[in-house]
């Protein structure tokens, strides 16, 4: 039964399953989970991982270690009956996905939501079981023993949120008279934090409102003291206040008058009170009303004159933040709120001048008409003046540039004015004091809710997986999200699930999002009439090409540009919003993606080029993405080794443009890799078969040495069918041999074997010898496994007189390598050494593309020493061996090389250190999940286990390499290890352990 996990930060860090708690491992673990549970179900880089858990000073090993931490994670919730997978390896780091499970800051914050709603509609008693039901899930300080500066910060963050929350329900149960249970509570609080001056003010109130008026008056006087001698200040006035009604005993101190009716002040007349309506629901935005929140003093005004700024996407939500935190904050302005449209992305009406905003807020302020003045800037002077010492709160929504709000802003330093924006205003942006909230997508927790609110509670509660699905097809915007909730609340007749059917074709999404008065595409349409002409078809030709992220080289080969140009662009659509930054890739790059809708929109926009406008782009970044592919294969192999290439010619880019970029191949790639995948995708599709196949077989290099086996499968088998499509029997025998080498990796030989042999056929018709020679070399390393080493022989003798032709040096080093080790089943060691010795320096006669070439050979080297009992220079030799893969992340590589590592230390007899490079060597096995190499380690862990009189450890290990070799039919593995199983010690009478000394010699 697969099982929920509960995952809670609210004290120490803790996932439970049910009442039992799961194991989560060391420092190191525990940090990086919990990395990932502050940003549920968003991507965190493994650079943050990395830099959150040394500090800034990371060890060579620490993207390795990072990936044995999460997969010791994945493992420890596999165990505790979690079968679905929770952290999800996703460009360019990892993301915990919570879905069914919960998470105990969720809850907490679902809850005070609720506990907030309620207050707002005057249901008190409901809001106070709401505020105890989220103050009870915390056990104590957050993420204790959690060690990480961003998780202390993060820590700290929480324990503020609860005492801000405690404060709020504390105030609810003062309101509903419940002021002598709130003592000992409010008591602890103020003695834990004496200088939380909202908590002194609440205790003083409940000790008044029991009848302690003298112990109220001590609180106070006591306060006093400590604010005095620990920061110098006197109390705000919100407790002088109270102190001196308590001293009058006013009436206004009670919960009710006498006649049982709530006390109120006062409404002030003459101000301005001139916000819209507030946000009948709000979701969310929790963080950016905090944000926003420090516009205001420590006095609880305006600590100005200051400004914020709100930028967004249309459609985000920043005019209702904006409207929902001004009406929370109103009280605290007294001279009154200001409110104007400049209607900067209107499609009827032209931007709002700041001369006539300026003569309606001089009327709002009861200058009469008369006495405006003509000119703006003694209109702008006049209201400076009006506002010099007046707390007032001016709100600017919809601002296109500077110009238009410039003479808005007051000088005055009681006041605070709020823009929002689409695009940054950078005189703005530079202009401390400052808020800028940059306004993203709600979280699918407060999608979903927006959602309820609109179309109901029960209804949404009754699908919550279309519930979701319809939020994300939303691209989780308020705007989209209310129109698809008010078409539901407008069809009652519509399950959710029907809705979601007709917004998942994306061709009538933007159709569906645009009906009724407010339409998701006139409100992009506004901000993309805006844009410069380059700009603008920049937008129109990214969105012809469907890939999941990308950096500016490729906006420069949209517009066949310099990279200057492609960046300068690419970071306009960013400030207008059309473009998100995804962060830097591990190239170094930056990477920009867009939102769903907003690429269907980009589009739609690209038809308004012409058809043969649109190949043309399309045909030259698909070009240079095969051009940078096969550079970087080429400058991972030191030349063009070990492929063959298509028809396809790839456009170049400039040469100083590709030594940035692959300036670390593999790192390139890697960054590349979802993109790359996508465009083999699409070119197959299209029928563009030469160039998917050629791509395919350049990206290879990344799928073999970093583990990608499903998109190695997917590419292939998609370029395999746009080749048969096309009778291409050259790119068929070229997928076929891309396909055979996967199931060879997979330990599958038969299969692999089988499609050898009719790529092999395949290759001899077209007249391919060096795609020919690439199958042989292969098929000799499988007939090598199976014991036919004849042919072995013959075939790699065969591909090696190709190689040589055709001057693969990478192919000659494999196959030599490859040879050596067919020597060695000989028993022929001396053959094995000379062969080995050759294909080393070959390797290095590549230079520096020869590392992974180098590699094979030196390991292949050491395993003659192996053989010669040469312990020394065998582990000198695995050294190497293991430093070249380190430096490549070749983890399936590393896994061999400690193995060999292990095997020459227990040959020397260091049975301890033999032991813990096993250990390390299954940690990186695990990874990459190959059962024959898992199988060996094991199997040589429990030879060392043994060794070090551990024996029932030795039979676990034991029979864990009985089950991995039994799972791929390896015969002669299988005997080893029942072998070994037979010399086990009987369980009642374990062998006597060795000392370390002993077991070290």
């Amino acid at each position: 039964m697969d099982k929920r996990l509960s995952f809670r930060i609210l004290g120490p860090l803790e996932v439970r399953v049910g009442d039992v708690q799961v194991p989560l491992g060391g420092p190191r673990h525990r940090t990086i989970l919990t990395l990932l549970l502050l940003s549920p179900g968003r991507v965190i880089p493994v650079d943050a991982l990395i830099d959150s858990v040394w500090n800034e000073r990371p060890p060579a090993t620490a993207r390795t270690q990072i990936s044995i931490c999460i997969a010791a994670l994945r493992k420890a919730f596999k165990n505790a009956g979690c079968a679905e997978e929770v952290i999800v390896t996703t460009h360019p780091g990892y993301l915990l996905r919570i879905g069914r499970h919960t998470l105990d800051t969720a809850e907490f914050t679902e809850l005070v939501a609720r506990a907030e709603a309620a207050v707002r509609d005057e249901r008190l008693p409901e809001a106070s079981r709401a505020y105890a039901d989220a103050l009870r899930l915390w056990r104590g300080r957050p993420l204790s023993g959690v060690m990480g500066l961003r998780v202390e910060d993060e820590a700290q963050r929480l324990e503020e949120l609860r005492l801000n929350t405690f404060e709020d329900a504390t105030a609810v149960r003062l309101q509903l008279g419940d002021h002598q249970r709130v003592l000992p509570d409010l008591a602890a609080m103020v003695r834990s934090h004496p200088l939380r001056e909202r908590a002194r003010h609440q205790l003083i109130t409940a000790q008044y409102r029991s009848g302690r008026r003298a112990e109220a008056l001590e609180t106070f006087q006591e306060g006093r003291r400590w604010l005095m001698e620990e920061l110098g200040i006197e109390p705000g006035p919100a407790l002088t206040e109270l102190r001196d009604a308590i001293l009058q005993d006013e009436r206004s101190l009670s919960v009710h008058d006498p006649d049982g009716e709530p006390v109120t002040a006062p409404n002030p007349v003459g101000e301005p009170l001139e916000l819209p309506p507030d946000v009948p629901r709000l979701a969310g935005r929790k963080e950016e009303l905090a944000l926003l929140s420090e516009l205001l003093g420590t006095d609880g005004g305006a600590g100005g004159p200051a400004t914020g700024l709100i930028t967004g996407v249309a459609g985000v939500g920043k005019t209702g933040l904006a409207v929902h935190w001004a009406h929370g904050v109103a009280e605290l302005f007294p001279d009154g709120q200001l409110f104007a449209d400049l209607h900067g992305y209107d499609e009827q009406l032209e931007p709002t001048g700041a001369d006539e905003v300026l003569s309606r807020f001089l009327r709002s302020l009861s200058v009469p008409a008369a006495q405006i003045p003509a000119e703006p800037e003694e209109r702008a002077a006049l209201y400076r003046s009006l506002l010099a010492d007046r707390r007032v709160l001016v709100v600017l929504d919809n601002v296109r540039s500077y110009a238009q709000v410039r003479p808005l802003l007051p000088s005055g330093a009681g006041c605070c004015v709020l823009i929002t924006g689409r695009e940054q205003i950078p005189e703005l942006v530079a202009w401390p004091p400052r808020a800028w909230v940059r306004l993203g997508p709600l979280s699918p927790y407060e999608a979903v809710e927006l959602l309820g609110g609109i179309v109901g509670e029960e209804r949404i509660a009754d699908a919550p997986a279309a519930a979701t699905t319809l939020a994300e097809l939303c691209d989780l915007l308020p705007l989209a999200l209310r129109i698809a909730g008010a078409r539901l609340a407008s069809k009652p007749h519509w399950a959710v699930g029907h809705l979601v059917r007709r917004l998942s074709d994306e061709r009538l999404r933007l159709d569906e999002l645009s009906q009724g008065e407010s339409q998701v595409r006139a409100s992009f349409a506004l901000t993309y009439r805006g844009l410069a002409a380059q700009t603008a078809q920049l937008y129109r030709r990214l969105g012809l090409l469907d890939v999941p992220d990308f950096s500016s080289w490729v906006a420069a080969a949209l517009l066949d540009t310099d990279l200057y140009t492609g960046e300068r662009l690419i970071e306009e659509l960013v400030d207008a919003q059309f473009l998100d930054v995804v962060g830097q890739d591990v190239s170094g790059q930056t990477r920009y993606r867009f939102q769903n809708l907003l690429r269907l929109f980009a589009r739609e926009r690209a038809e308004e080029e012409s058809a043969e406008e649109r190949r043309a782009v399309l045909d030259r970044v698909f070009r240079s993405y095969l051009f940078l592919a096969a550079e970087a294969h080429r400058r991972s192999y030191g030349g063009d080794f070990s492929i063959i290439h298509g028809t396809v010619a790839p456009h170049p880019l400039p040469p100083e443009l590709t030594d940035a970029l692959l300036a670390r191949p593999l790192d390139w790639l890697e960054a590349e890799r979802l993109s790359l995948t996508a465009v083999i995708g699409r070119a197959a599709a299209a029928g563009l078969d030469e160039f998917a196949w050629d791509l395919t077989l350049s990206v290879l290099v990344l799928f073999e040495t970093r583990n990608y086996l499903d998109d190695w499968r997917e590419c292939a088998e998609r370029s395999l069918a746009a080749a048969r499509a096309a009778g291409n029997a050259r790119g068929e025998a070229a997928m076929l041999h891309v396909l055979g080498a996967l199931e060879m990796r997979q330990r599958d030989f038969t299969c692999a074997y089988d499609l050898f042999g009719r790529a092999l056929e395949l290759h001899e018709r077209a007249g391919e010898e060096h795609g020919r020679a690439l199958v042989l070399r292969n098929m000799a390393m499988i007939d090598e496994m199976r014991g036919e080493l004849d042919t072995a022989m013959r075939y790699s003798t065969a591909a090696l007189e190709v190689f040589r032709a055709v001057g693969d040096r990478s192919s000659e080093a494999h196959v030599l390598n490859n040879m050596a080790q067919i020597c060695l089943d000989r028993d022929d060691v001396d053959e094995a050494q000379r062969l080995s010795e050759e294909s080393v320096r070959v390797s290095l006669g590549i230079g520096e593309g020869g590392a992974r070439s180098l590699a094979l050979g030196t390991h292949r080297l050491a395993r003659v020493h192996l053989a010669r009992q040469e312990y020394d220079l065998a582990e000198e030799a695995l050294l190497r061996v293991i430093h070249i893969v380190r430096g490549q992340l070749d983890t399936l590589g590393l896994a061999h090389g400690l193995l060999a590592l292990g095997e020459a230390r227990m040959g020397a007899g260091r049975w301890q250190q033999a032991r813990a490079t096993l250990r390390q060597a299954l940690e990186a096995a695990a990874l990459v999940g190959g059962a024959l190499v898992e199988g060996r380690i094991r199997l040589a862990l429990g030879t060392a286990n043994l060794r070090c009189g551990d024996s029932l450890a030795a039979r676990r290990d034991f029979l864990g390499a009985l089950a991995d070799f039994e799972r791929i039919g390896v015969a002669a593995w299988l005997e080893r290890t029942r072998a070994a199983l037979a010399e086990l010690p009987d369980q009642n009478g374990p062998n006597e352990p060795d000392g370390p000394g002993k077991a070290d010699r």
